[in-house]
């Protein structure tokens, strides 16, 4: 095989190395730098990944130590960032159920009771397409990130659709749950989507042709996560009956039951790495299991109310909680050691979020706010005001300049760096 190109993937930080086959196929090769840091000694870790990459010659170290340095750059935000609003959009006639950004964040989409799903230009606030269809409320959103060339919906009337990004046309309605379709999720490949339903039952989509290949049964209460592994060979879903539970995407046979819960799952995640999962609990805690093994590794306490959502940086090093007792919690995955404690809010906490770069933590509350936090210190560096209802979703984009906020005021608002704002 000859090396025909490097490629970057900033988030987390890694090389993929591009080679041409004799047959003139071509296969990637990802190169993970999960521990990178402005202190890395460059010229030592591209000597390292020389040894180990006989087809990195040595002319091409010049050029492998300039993309080890960009990778460093982008790790970095400025630490005078400061988010203002940009546009309040009065997105549907009902309130919103979610919002999420695609992987570029021109553009984002929001659900609604209305039935509908509308996508939006996030620079013009302009709405681009009203994807209309479903016959009850659309309470789960996604963009098959990183393409971001289709866009599914989740519906209480118990179906699924996937649409084309582009021109807003149904291309599948996926029929199999018996119940409220009530979250979903795309594999990072793009070729399987997932479906969790308060039937119990969690089902696996082929992309493609709107095909059903499995569905997963075991629980015994409504699935509320669920979430594919980087490589998208196994689904986690998270589920009321106080269980979590790992299937193989090859199979549809559950290959691990995460036991020990003493109350329903609210989130259910697995790390960049797909070695560990976390679960959050309405029992008040959070617990962190070696997904090889299916054991739980420690048990993160210190909440005094129900854990609402759970979320990690995007190397896997670190694991934030958000709470009904109004604080987020930081831990060392590593360690398990709680290294931040996050007070403010003078509410629940419903939603958090690490920026791509992992330095910031963004929460959302019932006290009608964003707090943006310093996520090695948890100094609160600014609050987001002016919704006047209940904030329930809230995402940083790819660059981690922007935010989309999502209340029960009805509205979506737009926040950018000021340096992007001017």
């Amino acid at each position: 095989m000859k090396l025909k190109r490097f490629l970057l993937r900033y988030y987390p930080p890694g090389i993929i190395l591009e080679f041409l086959r004799s047959n003139g196929q071509v296969e990637s090769k990802y190169i993970d730098l999960l521990n990178l840091s402005p202190q890395t000694d460059i010229d030592v870790l591209a000597t390292q990944i020389m040894m180990e990459e006989p087809a990195i010659t040595p002319n091409k170290k010049p050029q492998l130590c300039k993309l080890i340095e960009k990778l460093i750059e982008k790790l970095q935000t400025r630490k005078n960032q400061r988010f203002v609003l940009y546009k309040t959009l009065k997105a549907h006639i009902l309130p919103l159920t979610n919002c999420a950004f695609n992987k570029s964040g021109d553009r984002f989409i929001t659900g609604s009771y209305d039935r509908t799903c509308k996508v939006w230009d996030t620079e013009t606030g302009q709405e681009l397409l009203n994807l209309e269809g479903h016959k009850n409320v659309v309470y789960s959103i996604a963009f098959n990130n990183p393409f971001g060339d289709r866009i599914a919906t989740g519906s209480f009337d118990r179906t699924a659709k996937i649409w084309d990004a582009s021109t807003g046309q149904c291309l599948y309605t996926l029929r199999g749950h018996s119940g409220e379709i009530v979250c979903l999720n795309f594999d990072t490949n793009g070729y399987l989507f997932a479906t969790g339903s308060m039937d119990q039952t969690a089902c696996l989509w082929d992309v493609e042709t709107g095909q059903q290949i499995c569905s997963f049964k075991g629980h015994n209460g409504e699935i509320v996560s669920i979430q594919f592994t980087t490589d998208g060979d196994k689904v986690l879903t998270g589920s009321f009956d106080f269980t979590s539970r790992i299937w193989d995407t090859r199979t549809g046979l559950c290959v691990r039951v995460l036991e020990g819960h003493n109350a329903e799952i609210s989130s259910a995640q697995f790390d960049f790495s797909s070695d560990y999962a976390a679960t959050g609990s309405i029992d008040h805690t959070c617990k962190l299991w070696d997904v090889g093994s299916g054991k739980c590794i420690e048990t993160l306490r210190g909440h005094t109310d129900e854990v609402l959502d759970i979320a990690f940086n995007s190397t896997g090093t670190r694991l934030v909680t958000a709470s009904a007792d109004t604080y987020a919690r930081v831990y060392n995955v590593n360690s398990c050691a709680c290294t931040e404690i996050l007070f403010g809010h003078e509410g629940e906490i419903s939603k958090v979020a690490f920026n791509p770069q992992g330095s910031k933590i963004l929460t959302a509350s019932n006290d009608k706010t964003c707090r943006i936090w310093n996520s090695e210190t948890g100094e609160c560096l600014q609050t987001l005001e002016g919704h006047t209802d209940e904030i329930f979703s809230c995402a940083f984009n790819y660059e981690g300049d922007t935010i989309i906020t999502g209340s029960k005021d009805n509205t979506c608002r737009i926040w950018r760096d000021t340096v992007v704002s001017d």
